[in-house]
């Protein structure tokens, strides 16, 4: 592996809202250092602040029939397992199944997941996925029954200078629809590009998607650490909506890039979100997702009002 990042990640919210988790299995690597695996927990409860580890390993490895094994954890088709214990920490654990729909490939062309821009290579998966099984939080133990989410995997030579990742699943009014979204602004020499990016919105079993470069100019974007407005637009269609929750329910940490710099990650799995799709000649559709959507902030400034989680990266 050359300097860079890859990572595989599940997310589930409890089909009422309020709890949900996020668990993330991440390569890094500098240059000129060997590579290290971290496994990330979090555990969001609308009632009290989220319950987050992580562990960082040398001891990682793919193959027989796991996409990515860390430290005995692993994530691999229909399944993610593992446990984390440090002193910091109540021990955690999990071990879940899952099935969905079938892969989404975010950037439209095949061929920028080979080329070198953009440096950043998002796939859900699974953009729509039913979770089973069970989380171990100290002496708690958490059934996951049926509980909508994703499964997701990025990788790339360096993290955008700002994104956003936006996913819903579980709409009251179409328990099959999901939205998965992913925004960025790059850093091109002294500057910085507009927000550009690519979704998709699969509602009455077909998708739509929307975004894209040529779309840049109809891209609107107004995001901060716990709440987000967005528009954008496809062909003869527009989707736009808003994501939030209370800061208290994010969950910050740091995230290392390969140079050596760091973003700070706004990151919570069980908020309200409300997304609306105008196609033309169709009356608007709106979805609605209490408690139960994922919304994701990178980002560089410290002044957001986040705890961040005391596990250095990289």
């Amino acid at each position: 592996m050359d300097a860079g990042y890859e990572s595989y990640f599940v997310r589930a919210a409890d089909p009422v809202g309020g709890r949900g988790f996020w668990i993330r299995y991440t390569v890094h690597r500098k240059e000129g250092h060997a590579p290290a695996g971290s496994l990330w927990f979090t555990f969001f409860d609308a009632r009290r602040p989220p319950q987050a580890v992580k562990t960082t390993v040398p001891d990682l490895q793919a193959g027989d029939g796991a996409w990515l094994r860390i430290a005995g954890a692993e994530i691999g088709p229909g399944r993610a397992r593992g446990a984390i214990e440090v002193p910091e920490a109540d021990p955690v654990g999990w071990d879940l199944s899952f099935e969905g729909a079938p892969l989404h490939a975010h950037l439209p062309r095949g061929w920028m997941y080979d080329a070198p821009l953009p440096r950043t290579k998002p796939v859900s998966l699974h953009p729509a996925a039913r979770l089973r099984g069970s989380l171990v939080l100290g002496d708690l133990v958490v059934d996951v029954d049926g509980w909508p989410g994703m499964v997701g995997h990025n990788w790339g030579s360096e993290h955008a200078e700002r994104w956003i990742w936006l996913h819903g699943s579980g709409f009251g009014e179409d328990p099959d629809s999901w939205l998965d979204v992913v925004l960025a602004r790059l850093r091109i020499g002294r500057w910085t590009t507009p927000w550009s990016g690519f979704g998709a919105l699969c509602l009455d079993g077909r998708t739509r998607r929307f975004g894209g470069l040529s779309r840049v100019p109809s891209t609107r974007v107004d995001e901060h650490a716990h709440r987000l407005a967005f528009s954008m637009t496809g062909d003869d269609l527009r989707v736009h909506g808003t994501v939030s929750a209370p800061l208290e329910r994010f969950v910050g940490w740091e995230y290392a890039d390969p140079d050596g710099s760091s973003h700070d990650v706004a990151h919570c799995s069980i908020a309200d979100l409300e997304v609306t799709l105008e196609e033309k000649d169709l009356p608007p559709r709106t979805l609605r997702a209490a408690g139960t959507a994922a919304y994701e902030l990178g980002m560089r400034e410290h002044d957001h009002g986040l705890f961040i989680q005391p596990f250095p990266d990289g």
